[in-house]
């Protein structure tokens, strides 16, 4: 994947972003071949939902059906819930569990359902015979767990820390601070150009929490580059 060009695509959403990149990559993949993706699936009233992407896999010459989904989650400890439930959205509007049971009660169900084989035979595609999930996770921890404290699987999301305002104002007056755009939140971070003084940052970090947005920060220091949330819950 790294001889050929690619142009990020900087204008999406950031949902758009990781689908264009995930079928970039399937376009291109040796294991796989990309029969369809993007499929709506059509009731007698209404839109029934979308198949993300229907592939073959060329080693095992099955037709599968990918499910795709790009999303940032923090973990709240504090939620008597099953573990999924901890691993909530940065506003707190959704969650792990929440995402994790559209897909199993709604998303794979539909493949079922007769407008799907109706429709995937209107393509001359293959009914697929497994689902999967791909789930690109970027966690975010409070400073109070150590990532060690994960099975492997979540160790491997991590990327960063949340916390308050009053933890953020004992960062180091002294680093360097972005406050990217949703937009810019799947790029490296060394891509980004806009960097603030500590006291430039509070600030808009502050209008912010007004708001009720948790804003996702670049911290930068001679030691290195990190990412954190700044929650207002």
């Amino acid at each position: 994947m790294d001889d050929f060009n690619f142009n990020f695509p900087s204008t999406l959403v950031l949902g758009m972003q990781a689908e264009f990149c995930f079928e970039e990559y399937l376009k291109r993949s040796p294991f796989f071949e990309l029969l369809a993706s993007n499929i709506q699936i059509q009731g007698e009233n209404e839109t029934l939902g979308e198949l993300d992407y229907i592939v073959l896999n060329k080693s095992t010459q099955l037709i599968s059906h990918i499910e795709l989904a790009c999303k940032f989650y923090l973990f709240d400890a504090n939620i008597s819930a099953p573990q999924e439930a901890k691993w909530i959205g940065p506003n707190r509007k959704d969650s792990l569990f929440d995402k994790l049971e559209k897909i199993r009660l709604k998303q794979f169900p539909m493949i079922r359902k007769p407008e799907t084989i109706q429709t995937l035979q209107a393509h001359n595609v293959e009914i697929p015979t497994e689902q999967e999930l791909c789930l690109k996770a970027f966690l975010f921890i409070p400073k109070s767990i150590e990532v060690q404290d994960f099975p492997t699987n979540y160790q491997e999301c991590i990327v960063g820390r949340w916390m308050n305002l009053i933890d953020f104002e004992k960062e180091d007056p002294l680093a360097q601070y972005a406050i990217p755009s949703k937009k810019e939140w799947l790029l490296p971070v060394d891509k980004i150009e806009s960097w603030h003084s500590f006291s430039e940052i509070h600030s808009m970090v502050s209008e912010q929490l007004e708001i009720k947005k948790s804003p996702l920060l670049y911290k930068k220091t001679k030691y290195g580059l990190e990412r954190l949330f700044v929650v207002w819950w």
